[in-house]
């Protein structure tokens, strides 16, 4: 018996949200086909102009935004962003720097603060428990 290696493959929507773009800002030939794990890779390593300038310029996917902004997606939506922004509308946001933009930067630091806090917590007590001096 021979095993046929087929190639993975995986809608347009999640190539997409692997390369950190909008769906709907991708070219026709795109958003109708699929994408093989082999495209996807090549995508990655030499991305073609038009992926290049959508990474570039945007509009960018909701994830994107709130990390360019320093914010979660939940932060976001509490902020009223809802929709794909552009580079240029992120940066005017940034300098616009509105009190609901502070406000989830400021919530997000203290969620990566206990995030730390408990990694090295959990580290402590492994280290507790196999008997090896903490560093």
């Amino acid at each position: 018996m021979t095993s046929h290696k087929t190639s993975q493959t995986m809608k347009p929507a999640t190539a997409a949200k692997k390369l950190g773009v909008y769906l709907e800002a991708t070219p026709a030939e795109f958003r109708e086909g699929v994408v093989s794990r082999s495209e996807l890779n090549a995508l990655q390593t030499d991305p073609p102009e038009w992926l290049q300038e959508l990474r570039r310029n945007g509009p960018h996917p909701r994830p994107v935004v709130a990390s360019k902004l320093g914010v979660s997606i939940s932060g976001l939506a509490r902020g009223g962003v809802t929709e794909p922004l552009t580079t240029e509308q992120i940066d005017a946001l940034k300098q616009e720097d509105p009190e609901w933009l502070q406000q989830e930067r400021a919530t997000q630091a203290e969620v990566r603060k206990e995030a730390v806090r408990i990694k090295e917590k959990k580290k402590a007590e492994q280290d507790d428990q196999s008997g090896k001096p903490r560093s």
